[in-house]
């Protein structure tokens, strides 16, 4: 069995401590020499040129991605050519474009924030009055980690994206949303293989600072009963009506009037699912190999009551986190620490740790220690 990862970051890198559990033979085309998954490196090249990806493909039996940004028409050039794709370019059209994921997702009749397409600031300026004096918008390609998303009171706040929506010349549009009055954010991973078993772990709370994620606590607390039913019940209705293979990831709001809206979507392995890695039975690395695969799938039950996940942001100002690890490792020794590869630098994820235990504040507290150890 041969798995060919499209993208060399730190989400191909983590699933080849599965791969060779299950005995896959995996394979990265990287970006550039050196990046976090270059120990399964068997290529470095362009993603968006059709004949060096569909070389690649050549030599696996499947193919999958470390990120969504592989152009459509690669992404077709490679099904023409028999290649398996896993998700398929249908389903990777809507995680690409948030104008269409928000379409999509409003025709399956899943909740969303109420939103619009907007091609000029007159049509912001009326969206925004029409909903309390303020907005998100959102760039439809490309945002990722608080990219591409602002909060305004104003179009003028956005003025540069609508100049260059009008120069490019090929009638684009932003994308404008309801500000939600929102009490947290969650996360709802789950796992569907092309035969249509699919898996849910629980339901998870995540911490954002900046518009990066910075915590994961697993399972979300007061999440019991019809919070946890309404979330896996979202994205497992997500990964079949859009036809996803893989792991898929479903970011939440909580609303302060009881609501949970979907917010952002990521079909591939998920920073809101790296507690699995030693806090479930199954990792969504080893479960999103096993889909892609076809195999039948593993159980997502927990190890402990909880896990937290905690990002480690940026690194030590000088040096390494392995210069660090003498301090993290004896200070904290129930903690696992998954360490990128990568060079630290301001706002980067670079690793993370996880702790697991009965109680939640003395994981809390665990997960966030360890983590601080490699942050100045």
């Amino acid at each position: 069995m041969r798995v060919g990862v499209i993208g060399g970051g730190q989400l191909a890198r983590m699933m080849i401590p599965a791969a060779i559990e299950l005995g896959v033979d995996l394979r990265v085309l990287a970006e550039a020499a050196g990046m976090s998954a270059a120990l399964a490196a068997q290529q470095v090249g362009d993603y968006t040129d059709a004949e060096t990806v569909l070389a690649f493909a050549r030599e696996v039996d499947v193919v999958t991605f470390d990120h969504e940004h592989v152009p459509q028409d690669v992404l077709h050039a490679l099904v023409d050519a028999g290649v398996t794709v896993h998700p398929g370019p249908e389903a990777l059209k809507v995680a690409q474009d948030k104008l269409l994921m928000r379409r999509r997702l409003s025709e399956l009749g899943l909740p969303v924030p109420d939103w619009a397409r907007i091609e000029s600031a007159a049509e912001l300026d009326d969206f925004i009055a029409e909903h309390g004096g303020a907005a998100v918008v959102k760039t439809p390609r490309g945002g990722y980690d608080g990219k591409g998303v602002r909060m305004v009171r104003s179009a003028a706040e956005v003025a540069e994206w609508f100049t260059t929506i009008a120069e490019d010349g090929r009638g684009g549009a932003l994308l404008v949303e309801e500000l939600v009055d929102f009490r947290r954010e969650l996360a709802q991973v789950v796992a569907r293989r092309p035969s249509g078993e699919v898996a849910a772990w629980p339901v998870v709370e995540t911490v954002q600072v900046g518009g990066v994620c910075s915590e994961v606590i697993a399972p979300a607390p007061r999440s019991a009963g019809r919070l946890a039913d309404v979330a896996a019940d979202v994205a497992i209705a997500i990964a079949e009506g859009l036809g996803v293979t893989g792991v898929l990831a479903v970011e939440l709001f909580e609303t302060t009037d009881d609501r949970i809206l979907v917010n952002e979507l990521a079909m591939r392995p998920h920073n809101s699912g790296h507690w699995s890695m030693d806090g479930s039975t199954t990792s969504q690395f080893e479960q999103h190999l096993r889909a892609v695969l076809d195999l039948p799938l593993g159980g997502t039950g927990c190890h402990a009551d909880w896990a937290v996940m905690v990002n480690i942001l940026g690194g030590p100002e000088e040096g390494t986190l392995a210069d660090r690890y003498d301090e993290a490792l004896a200070g904290h020794p129930t903690v696992k620490l998954h360490n990128y590869g990568k060079e630290p630098r301001p706002g980067r994820k670079v690793g993370h740790v996880t702790a697991i235990g009965d109680n939640l504040d003395d994981v809390v507290y665990e997960a966030r220690a360890a983590a601080a150890v490699f942050q100045d």
